[in-house]
């Protein structure tokens, strides 16, 4: 019986054993990883109270006046929870203790120093207490609360195996310094970069992209933005990861009117899915910005101009009341669509680009607004001009602008005033459509003879022919009407009273009075069916281009132009259609040179783009006084022209390009009086 029970016992130790080996295994492993300080903390002090088989335990980190603050615990009491009790006063004044001295502890239950503030165990445990850190730097203490009940050796024991597990998480805690000191390091490298980029340039643009694209590289967030505050509106000058911007876009307009409504409000905006706490205003322009952008949070931060520092108070350089009490510049936008980064993580790096920003845009705005900027940056970089290499370059190019300005006002040339028009028979006659009506035959086409009276298109009017048919119809029965009246006036067979003689003989004068009426209209209609039949007024020949094609079985109204006759032998003469802008010089011109040279004609040079190489004069011989709308050249004054030498077989409609001579004037202001003209127009007016 005895040795039954005996295996037993060795048999479970044994398991036991290795379950404390897997245990401390697994703290070994984690002690190599990289997980988070929650993760481990729990990790660490689960598997050591399962190996211990103890109580509970507590992991305690030092913070803030190195003092111990509770990063995770197993069973711990509610009086040890409580700081507000003697028994976690207590026991807080032994964990100093401790950690001053750098000892592990065994604390008997319910046992205190002779030193009141040296603290105590309150419970009825065995407290197992050892330091946890590295290198002798202490990060921490881990807590085993144990049954008081076990023998001293075995209480040694467990101080024994707690040390060697704080010996094994010394090797999480260094590597976590060395990953911490890391990240800082590439933290700093990151900002100092940031600094150095974001301060390069003074140009308002340029500065906005730079603090957009590596903010937001420094931050991780999703996308960051910036706006410039002017005339009291948020204007957005930039967005990461955008060369281009369009300012009109739904998303653009509506962080413009979020970021001004944030800026006006003076306060920070911090969103992150809720808006209860916002004013109206506020709530508005997030919720339409939102719905348009996806944006699960963001922050708006009104961009203040940095206050002059202290000398006499370093201490206070970097107080946010220093930092953001200035005029306002503008506003950072940050926003996170697919990450989620905490604002415990974010807000450092983001107080480091905001610092930076606001620096950065208000001396860009400030140099940008000194008067005359863009002049004195243009001659900064003109220094290079006057250096001893480039100077007699410089003094050579600059004398040949100077003289071509010299001969730009001194050299007089020809002021002429250009123009376009067409060549147009002097004699001609434009055919009319007399009536309403459909062609029904072309009898002439372009280029076709025709003499005078000779028919050129047939005409059929549908209304006018029903009404020759009613007319000729009622003219008829007029006629009928008449001869019986009349056989029964001489008709001596019959005997009638001298009243119905008399009645008959007024019916008969009424019926001759409408068998009048009814011929007249009949001729009438006669002839006007005759101008169905229109015929050229003169003789010459047809110049309107492809007429039968134009014409054959078309409706025309009254009035329409059917075609054009040129006279036969005419001669032409040439339309000008001034531009409105240079009629004026043409017409002041001509004042001036009747006052001194009355009677004198004024000369044009014209070529014919039918003979592009052949230059031919003529002589103005009227200027229209009103101005017509032309579709090709816009507003112009119609202007005839008298070839010097008769023109006889030239080509219709045949386009011409003019010069007008209008005197002389100064090299520049003959090319570029029209530009200044434009200038006077529309930017000094």
């Amino acid at each position: 019986m005895s040795v039954g029970s005996s295996q037993v016992s060795s048999e479970t130790i044994e398991k036991t054993k290795q379950q404390i080996r897997g245990l401390v295994g697994e703290i070994a492993q984690l002690s190599k990883s990289e997980i988070g300080p929650d993760q481990y903390y729990e990790a660490l002090l689960t598997r050591v109270v399962q190996a211990l088989a103890a109580v509970g335990g507590a992991v305690w980190i030092l913070g803030e006046g190195r003092k111990p603050q509770l990063a995770y615990q197993i069973n711990l009491s509610e009086e040890l929870l409580d700081p507000e009790s003697d028994e976690a006063g207590k026991h807080f004044r032994l964990l100093d203790a401790i950690t001053a001295s750098k000892s592990p502890q065994l604390v008997q239950p319910l046992a205190s120093a002779g030193d009141e503030r040296m603290g105590g165990n309150p419970t009825r445990q065995l407290l197992v207490i050892h330091p946890l850190g590295h290198d002798d730097q202490i990060e921490g203490l881990i807590e085993i609360f144990q049954r008081p009940n076990a023998q001293p050796a075995t209480q040694r024991g467990y101080l024994q195996f707690l040390k060697q597990m704080c010996e094994l998480a010394a090797e999480w805690f260094k590597n976590r310094k060395l990953r911490d000191l890391g990240d800082r390091h590439s933290l700093w490298a990151q900002s100092d970069q940031f600094a150095r980029v974001v301060h390069e340039s003074l140009d308002v643009r340029e500065t906005c992209y730079t603090i957009v694209n590596e903010g937001r590289r420094l931050m991780g967030c999703d996308r960051v933005s910036i706006a410039t505050l002017s005339g009291g509106k948020c204007v957005i000058q930039a967005v990461s990861g955008q060369d281009t911007m369009d300012n009109r876009s739904n998303v653009v307009t509506l962080l413009g009117t979020l970021a001004t409504r944030v800026v006006k409000s003076g306060e920070p905006l911090w969103y992150s899915g809720s808006t209860d706490d916002l004013p109206p205003q506020i709530e508005t322009a997030i919720e339409q910005y939102v719905d348009q952008s996806y944006t699960k949070s963001l922050a708006v931060l009104p961009l203040r101009k940095p206050q002059p520092a202290e000398p006499a108070n370093p201490q206070n350089l970097g107080t946010d009341e220093k930092a953001h009490s200035g005029e306002i510049v503008g506003a950072l936008i940050i926003e996170q669509i697919e990450s989620d980064i905490p604002r415990e993580i974010l807000s450092p790096r983001l107080d480091l680009v905001y610092e930076h920003s606001a620096r950065a845009l208000s001396n860009a705005i400030d140099h940008n607004s000194l008067f005359l900027m863009p002049v004195w940056r243009t001659i900064g970089k003109s220094r290079w001009l006057v250096q001893a290499r480039t100077l007699p370059k410089t003094v050579t190019i600059g004398s040949a602008i100077l003289l071509v300005l010299l001969a730009l006002i001194v050299i007089p040339w020809d002021f002429d005033m250009r123009a376009k028009g067409s060549l147009e028979p002097i004699q001609k006659r434009e055919i009319f459509g007399p009536m309403p009506g459909v062609v029904t035959e072309v009898l002439k086409d372009h280029g076709d003879e025709v003499a005078e009276g000779e028919p050129l298109v047939q005409l059929r009017n549908p209304d006018l022919e029903i009404r020759i048919e009613e007319v000729q119809g009622e003219l008829s029965t007029a006629r009928e009407e008449l001869l019986a009246i009349r056989s029964q006036l001489t008709d001596s067979s019959l005997q009638m009273t001298n009243i119905e003689r008399s009645k008959l003989q007024a019916q008969l004068n009424q019926a001759l009075l409408r068998v009048q009426n009814l011929e007249k209209q009949a001729k009438l209609l006669e002839e006007r069916q005759g101008q169905l039949i229109v015929k050229s007024p003169i003789a010459g020949r047809v110049i309107t281009w492809d007429a039968r094609r134009l014409l054959q079985n078309r409706p025309v109204e009254t009035g329409q132009v059917l075609m054009t006759i040129a006279a036969k032998d005419t001669e032409y003469e040439i339309k000008l259609h001034m531009p409105e802008r240079r009629a004026r010089h043409v017409t002041r011109f001509l004042e001036e040179r009747e006052q001194d040279r009355p009677g004198e004609p004024l000369k044009v040079d014209y070529i014919l783009m039918t003979e592009p190489g052949t230059t031919r004069t003529g002589t103005i011989t009227q200027i229209s006084p009103a101005t017509e709308a032309h579709e090709e050249h816009g507003n112009v004054v119609p202007i005839r022209i008298t070839p010097d030498e008769p023109i006889r077989s030239g080509r219709p409609g045949a386009t011409v390009t003019a010069d007008v001579h209008c005197g002389k004037a100064p090299l520049g202001w003959t090319l570029l009086h029209e530009a200044w003209e434009w200038l006077e127009a529309n930017l000094f007016f």
